[in-house]
């Protein structure tokens, strides 16, 4: 897979004019991300599914929290439907931080997201249901036929990357250094052990946040927002893997906690950008994405892109050294 991440941050038809340039320009996956600030991800990718042909689509990721997991099961199924056998589910635990925002506690989330996938591929298959666990489901069912759909699991603790490994279709392991993957790839090593034969092979996809222009300072700069996300909210032995000072990184997190999002961006520091980013010109960005696939099997290209999108997507496409659709 060399996938991108559109986050629907801009209007419906702008997201869609950037589905079709990221088809035209050779990636194969396209997910949209999921947060109740921005637009709906299925609406948008309803939408870019009618514009595009062989794009693969699909959340990046959604959480079995806001939403029902058999409903997120029909919403994915959908989206499959109307991209003609095209869907993809990224799926995780969701941002601990934005689900308090609306009042959900993120019980049990390795328990939540494992019993959504087997739940999910149960009622795809055109199985009635039947589940009692972290959520419940009484005899529900689709009522039109679905098939397989493959799920990615959105995982970065060592717990979730092994699940993710013995029983997913593949992981989405959200970090930009080859540090990160590296230990990464020992966490899903131990999961494929346990993995039955049945399951087929796994993909292990680097979706890293990436920030491309020609420019390469311009390119940093437009890489602190998603950085003050991730700092404010990594876990210490993250920090501590790259030597991330953990005050600073707190002070980011109560910034952004408390809406203060310019300070947050502001205390980003350069070291943070080149742990968390993949940040600078093309050459710089394709050495970077090089050494991240000595460790994974996939890569996708996640926000911000670059301080021009459009641009991003075709410098991002070339660092990836992807075959380019004629006009």
């Amino acid at each position: 897979m060399r996938g991108i991440e559109l986050t629907p941050e801009d209007p419906v038809s702008e997201l869609v004019e950037l589905g079709v340039l990221a088809e035209s320009e050779g990636f194969d996956t396209l997910f949209a991300s999921s947060h109740y600030n921005n637009r709906d991800p299925f609406t948008v990718l309803s939408q870019i599914a009618a514009g595009t042909d062989d794009i693969r689509l699909g959340p990046g990721v959604v959480n079995p929290y806001e939403t029902h997991p058999v409903t997120l099961a029909s919403q994915a199924a959908t989206i499959h439907e109307a991209s003609d056998g095209r869907g993809v589910c990224g799926l995780g635990a969701g941002d601990r931080s934005t689900l308090q925002n609306l009042g959900i506690d993120r019980d049990r989330p390795l328990r939540r997201v494992l019993e959504t996938m087997k739940v999910s591929k149960r009622l795809w298959d055109g199985e009635r249901v039947t589940h009692d666990g972290t959520f419940v489901a009484e005899d529900a069912g689709l009522n039109y036929e679905v098939g397989e759909i493959p799920v990615y699991v959105g995982a970065q603790g060592p717990h979730m990357l092994r699940m993710s490994a013995k029983h997913a279709d593949g992981a989405l392991v959200n970090a930009s250094h080859p540090r990160d993957f590296e230990w990464a790839d020992g966490r899903i090593s131990e999961g494929l052990a346990d993995r039955p034969d049945h399951r087929g092979e796994f993909d292990f996809a680097a979706y890293a946040s990436v920030s491309v222009a020609e420019d390469g300072d311009e390119a940093r700069e437009a890489a602190r927002p998603p950085v003050a996300f991730i700092v404010g909210g990594a876990a210490k032995p993250v920090l501590d893997r790259h030597g991330i000072d953990h005050e600073r990184a707190g002070e980011i997190g109560k910034k952004i906690g408390g809406g203060e999002f310019s300070a947050a961006f502001e205390l980003v520091t350069p070291d943070m950008i080149d742990a968390f980013c993949i940040a600078g010109t093309p050459e710089t960005a394709a050495d970077r994405i090089d050494a991240v696939l000595d460790y994974a099997d996939s890569f996708v290209a996640g926000s911000p892109l670059g301080p021009d999108r459009k641009e991003a997507i075709t410098l991002v496409a070339a660092a990836l050294d992807l075959p380019c659709q004629e006009p």
